[in-house]
């Protein structure tokens, strides 16, 4: 009987939603029969081209970087590549999360099957197996400048490969030789060019920023939601989220937050019983226009995204059918990089009008009691929480001066431009991490001023407070806040939606 639960990679389209479903299950992947045949075409071209070729190859029978001047003979081919593993294994930092490595696995092998790399089968069937297996190479956050790619990230997820270094395996990082024995798989041997199409490509941040996308979707469908809890907890008006004003402007993500609000809302007591003010604050009023270019954004940032997990990105590339082996630029980061910045800043100006509407919601205003508690005086309520969120929206700013606009000349003057997408991308998980602390923050907020309003918001939201509710009981009295505030954010981390909710 055929594996039903196997993915097998060949040339077709992968969109972020099928990648997220792939990611998230428990489908093994394989190398379809025609992706092996174009990985071994590529191969044997290769092999061919070394025998009759008189003129150096970059990075074949070459030395690296400024490097490529120097000839290296046939029988030191093979050795060429493990030597540039090794050396190029330079990571600093903080071991980074296993999940955005095992990703990077994947990643990693897409761009090699596409057949012009000319790695081996095995090579890329290792990737796959480490992936499938959840044998995870230890790689750190520092040491890539986003172009020749992401050197030392990918030269320590090669590495493991060959059987060096430490893997994260069944809850401990080890030495891979041993997992590799223990799961009695060879390791890679390398042939020609292999080190250079593992440590050449953009894996690393592309893993990065996909992940973030991931979640950045999720945090976008909570900061609406959430939003629409503060609207009705401030006793906010409904005319700003009308589609005829979205309408006359007509930006996508403007006119999608809109309606989501319209349907948070509906059947919303609150939002219906009669307004004294005229006007709410931009925080309120501008959420369409706020949220919306956030997700606007975020939704180009995802487009870069997809054509680069599409893509060949390692060098030099190879076209076996028209004879040509080009020394290029594929490696480089840069479009990864500027997108990377963008959607650091597009996250931090979600988590910086969900803290204005904290600030808000504890000032006393409209009804409500000064920081949201029966007794403020004898209890100080929210009000350091959103001191907390304050603090972390101005560390956002901090981290949001963008990476890609630095460049350091390296290699001898040879690597003269770079992208520092890889900085982009690690500063970027910190941004999106605080977003969803301001959020939870903010829903904590949200959810107390409710309890303070006779009429109830809609059916929707009424039931995501209560189930919140169940993790976060109202605050009476002063409580350590500390524990709250780490319980609504793992409710926001592990509250499941449908991917309906969120593609």
């Amino acid at each position: 009987m055929p594996n039903t639960n196997q993915h097998l990679l060949n040339s077709d389209h992968w969109t972020l939603s099928d990648l997220n479903a792939l990611f998230h299950s428990d489908t093994k992947v394989g190398l379809d029969q025609s992706a092996k045949d174009l990985v071994q075409k590529c191969r044997e071209y290769l092999d061919a081209k070394i025998e009759r070729e008189e003129n150096p190859i970059y990075g074949i029978n070459t030395g690296f970087g400024s490097l490529c001047n120097v000839a290296i003979e046939g029988r030191d081919l093979k050795r060429l590549q493990l030597n540039l593993v090794r050396s190029h294994a330079c990571g600093s930092g903080e071991v980074i999360d296993p999940d955005y490595v095992r990703l990077m696995l994947l990643l990693k092998a897409r761009g090699l099957s596409y057949g012009h790399s000319g790695v081996q089968v095995s090579t890329i069937e290792q990737l796959l197996y480490f992936y499938n297996e959840r044998i995870l190479p230890e790689v750190f956050e520092q040491g890539s400048l986003g172009a020749s790619g992401d050197l030392a990230p990918l030269a320590h997820l090669s590495l493991a490969l060959m059987g060096e270094g430490k893997v994260y395996y069944k809850g401990a990082y080890r030495d891979a030789a041993s997992v590799l024995e223990e799961c009695q798989r060879d390791k890679v041997e390398l042939q020609s060019k292999e080190g250079i199409a593992l440590l050449n490509g953009t894996q690393f941040m592309l893993s990065l920023g996909i992940k973030a996308s991931f979640e950045l979707r999720r945090l976008s469908y909570f900061a609406d939601l959430i939003g629409a809890i503060s609207l009705d907890a401030f006793d906010g008006r409904p005319e700003p989220f009308d589609d005829l004003i979205h309408a006359v402007r007509s930006h996508k993500g403007q006119r999608e937050t809109a309606a989501n609000f319209r349907n948070l809302l509906a059947g919303s007591e609150m939002i219906e019983r009669k307004k004294v003010h005229v006007q709410d604050p931009y925080s309120f009023r501008c959420i369409p226009q706020v949220h919306g270019a956030s997700k606007d954004s975020l939704a180009y940032a995802e487009s870069v995204f997809e054509k680069e997990l599409n893509s060949v990105t390692d060098n030099p590339t190879i076209f076996p059918d028209e004879d040509k082996v080009i020394s290029g630029g594929n490696f480089h980061g840069q479009p990864l990089a500027i997108v990377l910045d963008q959607l650091a800043i597009a996250s931090a100006e979600w988590a910086n009008i969900s803290e204005r509407r904290t600030y808000l919601l504890i000032s006393g205003q409209r009804e409500l009691p000064a920081f949201l508690v029966a007794k403020p005086g004898l209890n100080s309520g929210l009000m350091i929480a959103q001191y907390t969120a304050a603090s972390v929206v101005s560390q956002n700013k901090q981290l949001c001066s963008p990476a890609s606009v630095d460049s350091i000349v390296s290699s001898n003057g040879q690597e003269d431009h770079v992208s520092m997408g890889a900085n982009a991308a690690t500063k970027l998980q910190k941004v999106v991490d605080n977003l969803r602390t301001v959020l939870a923050i903010e829903l904590l907020t949200a959810s107390q001023a409710l309890y303070f309003r006779k009429e109830k918001s809609s059916p929707k939201l009424q039931a995501f407070v209560e189930e919140f509710r169940g993790k976060v009981p109202f605050i009476d009295d002063d409580r350590i806040l500390h524990e709250d505030m780490m319980a609504a954010n793992d409710f926001l981390k592990n509250y499941k939606l449908d991917a309906k909710e969120l593609y």
